[in-house]
């Protein structure tokens, strides 16, 4: 089974949390797939095909459950993204939101965000839910 883990990734602290994310799925026994680790970053324009297309291919192609990681004052751009496109192929998606409440961040998430997905608050309540993904997938 496959993760496709989504979050900014702009500070050295939001790409640590997308590798603890990483590490707790593989602790699990799942294969994860994280975009600027797998496809690499855009430096120029010239980038931009690349990165989209190995997103949608190698990321989105067969993977079975989308991680976002939701902290911060606002979801990034292909985050917001990524999430949608999960939504409309069917894919569930689970939000990871450790800052501050749901319903403190409706705000900066918006309605539609959170409506889409369950959202979680910690690491521990995003293993269970994992585990529960698995158990219901097999």
């Amino acid at each position: 089974m496959k993760v496709y883990i989504a979050g900014k990734i702009g500070t050295p602290s939001e790409i640590e949390l997308l590798g603890k994310v990483d590490a707790l799925c593989k602790s699990l026994g799942f294969s994860t797939f994280l975009p600027h680790r797998d496809v690499g970053l855009v430096s120029g324009i010239s980038d931009v095909d690349r990165v989209f297309n190995g997103d949608i291919t190698q990321g989105f192609g067969d993977c079975d459950i989308v991680i976002a990681v939701l902290d911060g004052l606002h979801v990034g751009a292909g985050t917001a993204w990524e999430l949608g496109y999960a939504y409309a192929n069917g894919i569930p998606a689970i939000g990871l939101k450790t800052d501050e409440s749901i319903e403190n961040a409706l705000e900066y998430l918006s309605a539609i965000l959170i409506g889409s997905m369950e959202i979680v608050s910690s690491f521990d309540a995003l293993k269970d839910k994992l585990k529960a993904f698995k158990e219901d997938f097999s």
